[in-house]
């Protein structure tokens, strides 16, 4: 591997770090913009139906349970992951995929953080 392979490589590396960083600030940007308001507000939507066991791990301790994209679409229905992808300027399935590969951890660093509380 050259020096502009690596150079390249390191690029690219820091770049995908720094839009992982960005990813729950734009949902939750997004999120202000629709129905349920905050981070919160999906958490809590989510957790009234048949994620609730994931939802609980992300908010919990111990590891967080996975999500798929085909959960989100089928959770949120197609109006309200048309109406995200909208405000983020994204294909509504590259938003379901983003949701599923972020959201676990974006909710599990806000309940860290004390920005959103476990359901009840």
């Amino acid at each position: 591997m050259g020096l502009m392979d690596s150079l390249r490589a390191g690029l690219s590396g820091a770049l995908n770090e720094a839009e992982s960083a960005a990813v729950p600030t734009l949902i939750s940007e997004a999120l202000a913009h629709t129905q349920f308001g905050s981070l919160q507000g999906l958490i809590d939507h989510l957790q009234s139906g048949p994620l609730a066991q994931q939802v609980q791990s992300w908010v919990g301790p111990g590891s967080n349970l996975p999500i798929s994209a085909e959960q989100i679409k089928q959770m949120l229905g197609n109006d309200k992951v048309r109406e995200l992808a909208t405000h983020l300027h994204l294909d509504p399935d590259k938003v379901a995929d983003m949701l599923a590969t972020h959201l676990p951890k974006t909710v599990e660093g806000a309940a860290q953080s004390g920005i959103v509380r476990a359901p009840q």
